[in-house]
Formats: C-alpha cells, structure tokens, sequence
C-alpha cells in the first residue's frame, strides 16, 4: 500500500479498556458511521477543513471559515480527509468510501489554479472567486498569464506579479492534493476524464518549476514557460554564509526550500506518481530532488540541513523567526525521505549521508532529548526568538505558534537505515492495530460516528462546550480501521 506522508496525531482512545475485541464487522461498521457522518453532515460542497465545533456551528482551518465558503486545501485538510476515504475504499471495496473521495476530488478541482497547483485553501463565495484565476473560471485561459521578460525562477516569481494565481508548494499543499488525485484516477480506473487531466496538467508544471540543482520555490505564480536557468541557478554544494545577520533583513531570498518538509513532501508524491502512471520524468525528479538533498548537506561539523538556501547555496532568512541555521526538525524529514529514496531506486547514494547526520544530531540533542529547531552556524548553539522576535540564546520567551523545539525520531530514522543495510532495498512491514485497539476506537465515537474531543478551536479562542471535531483525528482513526481490516 502507498502512502502520503502526513504527520498524523495518535489515536482518539478512551481511558477505560472495552470487553470485546473488535471484529471484521465491528471494523467496517464503523468506517460506514464515521465517513458517512464526514460525508453527508460535515463536508461543503465535498471539501474539509482542519477543525469544527461538535455542533458543526464553528469551522476553521488556519482561518476561520465559518460562513461555509471556503475549504481548506492543506493537511489534515480536505486532500488528506479524502485520502482517509480510498483507505476505506480500499480496505473494504464499498462504493460509499469511493463516492466520498470522488466528490472530495471534484471539490478540488475547484481550486486547481492555472499555475497548475493549489493555494492553501479554495473560496467558493462568488465575490471572491474573481480575485483567483481558478482554472475552472477561466477554461479559455490555456496557462493564464506568463512574463516572459522576467524569466522563470524565484528572481521572477516572488515579484508575485500574477496576484490570485500561487501555486503552494509549501505545507504540503499541491503535493498532497496531487497524491490525492493520482490515487482517486488509479481508482476511477483512469476513466475520470477531469481528474485525470488535472494531475498532468499540475505534473507539467511542478516538472517546470523545478530547478536545475532538483529543488523547489515556495510558490511560484504563473504555470512556468520553461525551467528556471542553469545560469542563474548553478548546481552548488552548500556551503556556510561568511558573516550572516542576526537580525530579519526584511527579504525571502531563498529559492531552495526544505523548510516545512517541502522537499521530501515533493520526493513522496513524484514517487507515488511514478508507481501509478510509470511515467520515468516522475521517478526523474524525485531523484533529481534527491540530488539536491545530498548537495544540500551542510559541511562538517555540522553534516546536517537548512530550511532554505540561495542561488550560492548558503542558508538565508525566510521569516523573521526563521534564520539561516542548521534544522533540527526538517533534517530529520531530509533523513526520511533519502532513506524512502533508496527504498524506492536502491540507489547506495542515498545512505552515503544518513550516518554522519545522525551522529551529529544525536549530538545535539536537549537535555530532555528533544532537538532545537534551530542551531546556530558554527557554534552549533540552539537559537530561539523572542515574542518580539528577537533571536536569543534563551528557551524562555518564545512565541506559542511556532515549533522552536521539536521531539526526535532519530531512533526510528537509525532503525530503518539499520533494517536497510540488513535487507537491502525493501519496504517496511507495519503492524495493524489489535482488536483491543480498534475496539476503543469504536467506543470513542458518538451516535452519529463521530470523534469529539474537549480541547480548543485554535482561530476561535474558544472550547466549545460541545466539544470540538479535528479532522486530524477522524483521518488517523479512519485509517487505523482500514489498516486493521487489510491485516485480517
């Protein structure tokens, strides 16, 4: 089975243990309560959002959407609630979970922009969809606008001339809707002429906005006419900056993107491609991204990665909390996604850097065996920032919105480059969750199949007393049923 990488919380489980195990039955009974309840009371227009008050009155995503005009394009927004549904689908073949993802991929395809991609989120209130050149607002539109004086590359596209018309790479946006929509076509058997030509349509143009050293931009804001220039973007190895600012010099000069997982998000999902189209330019890119990953690998002592690099390949500032340092959390996702690459090509390349990080990010560790998200070049001294966002030494003043520490998974990253080395190239065998666990899922839920936790809605400031609904956790309990179903 594929999947998309997604971080994913623990399961909704009650305190007190169930007297009966889960059956089969049990099992598919429940997907029936729980995607029906998304389906038919839940979802606009077959498009999600991250949370909903358990009265279904207050909706949000990374805003608040509550006057149901909007969805959100992000994880663990509609892209990845529908790809809970072919989990189902797949686990039990029942139309229901098929007819879920199908009007969730419809739903989409009312955001594809014709830039090729998405935005975080799609707008479905008439007096806003004139700001965004949605491809199905403009079918007469071919690519929609290019500059071509400006050339293509981040020179050009962070000039963000094309307002209403960012394709987001970043989050996990375009690369998970794309996931998503390859996995629905494979499905729809590929008779589903709409969505079929609208995971080529964004493939063309992630392919062309790939840079020659295999990275990505952030965004970029028209479909590109041609890929950005090897003599503007030389392929570099990373090296440390001279002398770098302490303070936010007000600029994104950074065309190469790790932060936020971008690249690997972008490696998964041109792999996942490939194993369903078998077109080679997918499994190219992916391994072109990996070309860069291995490029990317900061020079002793400190054998790790940065969020963002320039066209010289130093790390730079992206936000005003995000300086140029080593990263302690999106090397890890650099660590994952070359040990996915070799699983995938066998390629010895890709192991080539995993040890060296390892150590040095085991070197690196917090007291409390957490990582900073930030290291400092040189000194290797974990970096914060003030609420005012001013950089510091000190742990104690930071803002609440961002991860300025984050949990190691550097024991799991060691064992599967451990279990490589000893089985070679291979896919790794994962445990469904017992009849005990899939049994205090069920119990979770209420009558009308849903999971409400007590917790709060983020944009609103508020827990409702009626609870509050997370996407995340109908996702990761959807699909531990499914798992549990393919384990029988």
């Amino acid at each position: 089975m594929r999947w998309l990488l997604l971080a994913l919380p623990t399961l909704l489980l009650p305190v007190a243990g169930s007297a009966q195990p889960a059956k089969e039955a049990d099992a598919v009974e429940a997907l029936r309560q729980a995607v029906g309840f998304y389906h038919q009371q839940v979802a606009d227009r077959g498009g999600y959002v991250w949370r909903y008050s358990g009265d279904l009155t207050l909706r949000e995503g990374e805003g608040r959407t509550d006057d149901r005009q909007a969805i959100w394009v992000q994880p663990p927004g509609t892209t990845a609630v529908a790809m809970a549904f072919l989990d189902a689908w797949d686990a039990t073949g029942e139309q229901m979970f098929l007819d879920a993802a199908t009007d969730a991929g419809h739903a989409l395809l009312q955001g594809q922009l014709l830039s090729g991609g998405w935005y975080y989120h799609i707008t479905f209130d008439p007096a806003l969809r004139g700001d965004w050149m949605y491809r199905v607002d403009h079918p007469q539109a071919g690519h929609g606008p290019t500059t071509e004086a400006d050339g293509e590359g981040w020179h050009a596209w962070r000039k963000r001339r094309n307002k209403g018309n960012q394709t987001l790479l970043d989050d996990n946006n375009t690369a998970a809707a794309m996931t998503f929509l390859a996995r629905l076509d494979e499905a729809l058997q590929f008779e589903n002429e709409a969505i079929h030509e609208a995971v080529l349509y964004a493939l063309d143009s992630v392919l062309m906005a790939q840079y020659p050293i295999g990275a990505w931009s952030h965004n970029y804001d028209r479909f590109p006419s041609r890929r950005p220039d090897l003599s503007l973007y030389p392929v570099l190895p990373a090296s440390v900056p001279t002398d770098w600012s302490r303070t936010w010099p007000k600029d994104y000069a950074g065309c190469y993107y790790i932060n936020d997982n971008l690249t690997p998000d972008m490696i998964a999902m041109l792999l996942e491609l490939h194993e369903i189209y078998g077109d080679e330019r997918m499994l190219a890119a992916a391994e072109n991204a990996g070309s860069f990953l291995l490029l990317a690998q900061m020079p002793e002592p400190q054998p790790a990665w940065c969020q963002q690099y320039n066209s010289a390949m130093q790390p730079v500032w992206d936000r005003k909390f995000e300086p140029p340092a080593i990263t302690g959390e999106e090397s890890q996702g650099v660590l994952e996604a070359l040990l996915l690459l070799y699983r995938r090509t066998g390629k010895d390349s890709y192991l080539v850097p995993v040890p060296r990080a390892i150590e040095y990010l085991r070197a690196s560790l917090l007291p409390d065996g957490r990582l900073a998200r930030f290291y400092e070049l040189e000194t290797n001294r974990p970096i914060y920032f003030t609420r005012d966002y001013q950089m510091t030494y000190d742990i104690g003043q930071m803002p609440t919105h961002y991860g300025f520490l984050r949990e190691s998974r550097l024991e799991a990253i060691e064992a599967e480059y451990q279990r490589l080395l000893a089985e070679g190239a291979s896919e790794p065998v994962a445990q469904p969750p017992t009849a005990e666990e899939v049994r205090a899922i069920i119990d979770a839920m209420d009558e009308r199949g849903a999971w409400v936790e007590m917790t709060v809605m983020d944009q609103h400031n508020i827990e409702p007393e009626a609870g509050v609904i997370h996407s995340a956790t109908f996702i990761a309990n959807v699909r531990a049923l499914s798992d549990f179903l393919r384990g029988m």
